[in-house]
């Protein structure tokens, strides 16, 4: 067992009644969180994995560094009740895209350059729409953590301020300077991409880009002007996607997540699988529930083609206790 399941459960537990007897990925769960009539739908994401490999996609290292806190003033500020940035920035596109994170526990390094990507289109007025290399972060950033194998948030953020990370698109996409060279594979329902083996060591970081990118490695580093971490209130976490955009999250992933299809996820049962990072990018209420709406990277089959609401406002699993986020440079 890597040293990251040890850190991942090193976390509080929230309370919540288990079934002793159904393992996480089986129709015996599926057929449980149904009949409880909770808020939200569950069914088949995965197929054929072992829940090994599934532990090893959620590699975020919890209740890490802290970043120092911003905390936002709201005078003069109106929240609405519910907000997507897809329909408040139309000409970011990056704000649509689900990345796939492959055999790899690069969720920490996933989450981080998502929001960054948009970020940098929203602080442009929509003129600048960039993707921000996962795998630089995951490769050359040694203080984040581990690569494949876990990091940090907090480190991730911290890291595009002080050293800057290249553009890159997603795997076999020859966009940007270094695009993703762990291959996307069948998580989920049975399709074209190949069969998900075992986790996979940390690409190398090559500090150059692509042949043929127009750019060189230096040239095209992007950098934040500061990084820090988001108060746990709801309202904090609220007016900071408001003003500045998508954020990451750090949360506890427990069976029942695996399973999630529609509605606003909260625990059911099943035992902890370790910390998984994501990108929050906005909030709503369905059906009374209020929710955040997130996007995973586990590829589009896995949920809501992609993305997931999760309870709002009670510290689910933890997705409001370490919230990061930064402001980019240019």
């Amino acid at each position: 067992m890597s040293p990251l399941f040890v850190l991942c459960v090193t976390v509080t537990l929230s309370v919540a009644w288990a079934h002793p007897h159904i393992s996480s990925l089986s129709s015996e769960m599926v057929d449980f969180i149904n009949k409880v009539n909770t808020t939200w739908t569950a069914g088949q994401n995965f197929h054929n994995v072992d829940i090994s490999y599934v532990k090893g996609l959620c590699g975020t290292i919890l209740n890490g560094p802290k970043l120092p806190e911003v905390v936002h003033n709201f005078e003069g500020i109106k929240l609405p009740d519910s907000f997507d940035p897809r329909q408040q920035w139309p000409n970011c596109p990056t704000l649509q895209q689900i990345r796939d994170q492959g055999s790899c526990g690069s969720c920490w390094a996933f989450g981080a350059a998502e929001a960054i990507s948009d970020r940098l289109c929203i602080q442009s007025g929509g003129k600048i729409s960039l993707e921000i290399s996962a795998e630089d972060l995951l490769t050359c950033c040694d203080e984040c953590g581990m690569g494949c194998f876990g990091g940090y948030p907090s480190a991730a953020w911290e890291f595009w301020t002080k050293t800057g990370l290249v553009t890159g698109g997603l795997y076999d996409s020859k966009v940007g300077c270094r695009p993703y060279t762990i291959a996307p594979c069948e998580h989920h329902v049975n399709g074209t991409r190949p069969p998900c083996q075992g986790e996979q060591d940390t690409p190398k970081c090559v500090e150059q880009c692509m042949g043929g990118y127009s750019l060189s490695y230096p040239k095209d580093k992007r950098f934040g002007r500061r990084s820090y971490s988001v108060p746990s209130q709801q309202e904090q976490i609220m007016t900071e996607l408001y003003k500045n955009g998508p954020v990451e999250a750090a949360f506890t992933v427990y069976g029942d997540f695996l399973l999630y299809k529609t509605g606003v996820y909260q625990h059911v049962t099943g035992d902890v699988l370790g910390g998984h990072a994501i990108k929050i990018l906005g909030w709503g209420e369905e059906n009374g529930t209020p929710y955040w709406l997130a996007a995973n990277s586990w590829n589009s089959d896995w949920g809501d083609k992609g993305f997931f609401k999760i309870k709002r406002g009670n510290d689910e699993c933890g997705i409001e206790s370490e919230v990061v986020a930064g402001i980019p440079l240019n």
